[in-house]
């Protein structure tokens, strides 16, 4: 079996591999999504008992649903959600715990299940209809969910399972308005997948409600299926209204208390975090130039601001921020850009945690305390954006700024924490997939097993940074590459903010050893706008990325030549999918000198037609700034003249016929401008297939592509 073949069978070598890893509060418990080996994609639920090592099947989806019924089976919500998620995995998607890890609710088929996490027992629960986002409240003694669009039961409806199995409905409306559901761009573009979020004591819920009313309706239609009628989005696009997004109180006992904030000037509301300390929220105004972390008085809903976050071009936060500190502090993660400094790091109520070396990404929780305050546990970088390491950061009053790396080995590392017990995964370039150790103090206890198939490589990258601005980039040959041996060279991009390629983590790579086996010099470069190295260098893209990127990447490719002198410049392809597609199809319109051809998927071509948030963070309103707009419009740089053969570089257009995410509209609208112009391209639409090109599809596009580039280099 091929390379792309094998790829499609395994999800990338995915399935059977451990994912969603928790741990219980007092450590007790690891728990985690799996599925039962390298072809099987429904994923189940698993425990492993930290004082035995020994791991334990909680819930099957082969055995919870009936024989003919299909694990993969979606309502139109939880596949949107997966959507956002960015899962492809069947069977379980995700899970939720109560405060002490003893149970777990998960949906399956649209459908309600409780498991006991303790004895083992899993149960259905009846629901009034198909279930999106369930959670129980932190005792464990209830269920909330919200209701997804069936016969007779509105979407977005907020409900309540008591023990008893009363179903109660804590708030709900007309057609328009949900509540319990984070909107489009919150899930999108701020990572906050949740809308409601349980009291400690399990007595009321914060629950958002977002009305949609003001939205335009965009239709999705999938011609191939000319009986079934379109789909109906209520896009956010840029320049254009957005959900009105407002926070509520609910009591069980039917208190309703509405959370106060200026939501005219801070429309988007990007973080909740619910613990013993009280409420906070985080919220931005539209230009993102400007935030406020709050305090939510849980009895009357009145805020008070702890901390403002600001910055000329976009605010950025922490993700594990604003939380509070046992002692009270609210931790708030932020940029540290004054006396010198260029750091993203950790403050607590203004007083500064990390060390400016620090690139913090994530802050993961609390280490335990031993005999002085609770540490925090962090994922950063230091000095190699490659790299993602674990750190031991200080949070005592007074200690200084002392931040104590805890992971060895080079590689990508990330955590989940309980009580004394600590997992880590590492992602290397020595060892495929993502290795999970279970670790109870400094006693390593075990390795949560992985039953996904070995990739056919292990691909060495040579990882280097070039020109004067430092950019990671990356070139990978042939296996059996003969020093010497001139090849044609394929720039694989993404480029985009919030997003790095050139990591050390041999899963990056295999795809890439394919095209470099099929006969490429595959180069691959992080510009500036990326993370892990420095605000500046992210920020530096803000209202230009066209002119900012697209010179990085030009001038990346040109100095790696100079160090590989095997890399035959007079034959470059590009490719790139979503923000990579869009910058695919402007390297080749921008720069036809160079690049002989693009593969372009899934691109956006029209800037106006994207989303408020991401668009606006990046470009500005288009009232500020319509020549911005214009300026980044691959629609309108391919209406331009072509001034000759060598003008017209040749594009292969890839697009999903349903992604909900980038329209495909942006490729139709750029097909029809190269075809006004007279430019050589081709459309490849995908039935069905939405913006992740799931289920094997962007793996069996693989040898179309091949083909493609083959003929024009």
């Amino acid at each position: 079996m091929d390379f792309p073949e094998l790829a499609a069978r395994t999800r990338r070598f995915s399935h059977g591999a451990p994912r969603a890893v928790s741990v219980a509060e007092d450590g007790s418990r690891v728990i985690f999504l799996r599925s039962s080996g390298p072809e099987d994609p429904a994923d189940a639920l698993w425990l492993l008992d930290v004082a035995t090592a020994e791991e334990r099947l909680i819930a099957d989806p082969a055995t919870l649903l009936e024989a003919d019924a299909d694990p993969a089976a979606l309502a139109p919500g939880e596949r949107a959600l997966r959507e956002r998620l960015r899962l492809s995995a069947a069977g379980i998607g995700s899970y939720a715990l109560d405060a002490a890890g003893r149970i777990a609710v998960f949906a399956l088929a649209g459908r309600l299940f409780r498991a006991d996490l303790v004895h083992g027992d899993v149960i259905e629960v009846d629901t009034v209809g198909p279930v999106i986002d369930p959670r129980p409240d932190p005792t464990g003694e209830r269920l909330a969910y919200v209701t997804d669009a069936a016969e007779g039961v509105r979407r977005g409806q907020l409900r309540v399972v008591e023990s008893d199995g009363t179903d109660t409905l804590l708030a709900g409306e007309d057609s328009g308005v949900t509540w319990g559901l984070a909107e489009h761009v919150a899930a999108e573009e701020f990572d906050r997948f949740r809308g409601y979020w349980w009291a400690p004591d399990g007595r009321s819920v914060l629950a958002a409600r977002v009305d949609e009313s003001r939205l335009p309706r965009w239709y999705l239609h999938d011609p191939a299926d000319p009986a079934s009628p379109p789909t109906t989005v209520a896009y956010p696009r840029a320049g254009g209204q957005n959900a009105q997004v407002s926070l509520h109180l609910l009591d069980l006992d039917d208190g309703w208390v509405d959370v106060h904030w200026d939501r005219e000037t801070y429309p988007y509301l990007t973080s909740v975090d619910w613990a013993d300390g009280g409420p906070l929220i985080t919220v931005l105004r539209r230009s993102q130039q400007h935030g406020l972390v709050l305090a939510v008085d849980p009895r009357t809903g009145e805020t008070q601001v702890h901390a403002e976050l600001a910055d000329p071009r976009w605010v950025e936060p922490i993700p594990g921020t604003p939380a509070h500190l046992p002692d009270g502090r609210v931790l708030v993660g932020g940029e540290l850009a004054h006396d010198g400094y260029d750091a993203r790091c950790l403050f607590a109520d203004g007083t500064l945690l990390t060390p400016p070396s620090l690139y913090v990404r994530r802050v993961v929780g609390r280490l335990p305390a031993g005999n002085g305050p609770a540490d925090l546990l962090v994922e950063a970088s230091e000095g190699e954006p490659s790299q993602r390491h674990l750190f031991r950061v200080r949070t005592a009053i007074g200690g200084g700024v002392d931040a104590r790396r805890m992971s060895g080995d080079p590689g990508w590392h990330t955590a989940a924490i309980g009580g004394a017990t600590l997992v880590v995964g590492t992602a290397s370039l020595e060892h495929p997939g993502t290795r999970w150790t279970v670790w109870h103090g400094d006693r390593e206890v075990a390795q949560l097993r992985s039953l996904a198939a070995n990739p056919p490589y292990a691909p060495r990258p040579t990882l280097v940074r070039v020109t004067d601005r430092r950019l990671p980039s990356a070139v990978l040959y042939p296996t059996d590459h003969v020093k010497g041996t001139r090849l044609p060279v394929l720039l694989d991009v993404y480029g985009g903010p919030g997003h790095q390629e050139v990591i050390a983590a041999r899963a990056a790579w295999l795809e890439r050893q394919w095209w470099a086996d099929s006969g490429f010099a595959v180069v691959t470069i992080d510009n500036r706008g990326t993370p892990g190295i420095a605000p500046s260098f992210e920020k530096a893209i803000h209202r230009r990325l066209a002119d900012v990127i697209l010179a990085d990447q030009v001038d990346a490719l040109t100095a790696l030549a100079g160090k590989h002198p095997d890399l035959d410049l007079d034959r470059v392809a590009v490719r790139g999918w979503s923000f990579g597609g869009w910058l695919a199809g402007l390297a080749v319109l921008r720069h036809p000198e160079l690049f002989r051809c693009a593969i372009v998927g899934a691109p956006v071509t029209d800037w106006t037609l994207y989303d408020t948030a991401y668009t606006e963070r990046y470009l500005g309103l288009p009232d500020d700034g319509m020549d911005v707009y214009a300026h980044h419009s691959l629609v309108e740089l391919a209406a331009e003249p072509v001034g000759g053969p060598e003008q017209a570089r040749p594009m292969l257009l890839v697009h999903g016929l349903a992604d909900d995410n980038v329209l495909a509209a942006h490729t139709l609208r750029l097909s029809a401008a190269l075809l006004a112009a007279g430019r050589p391209h081709a459309v490849l639409p995908l039935t069905g297939a939405t913006h992740l090109a799931s289920d094997g599809t962007a793996e069996r596009l693989l040898r179309l592509e091949l083909d493609f580039l083959r003929r024009h280099l």
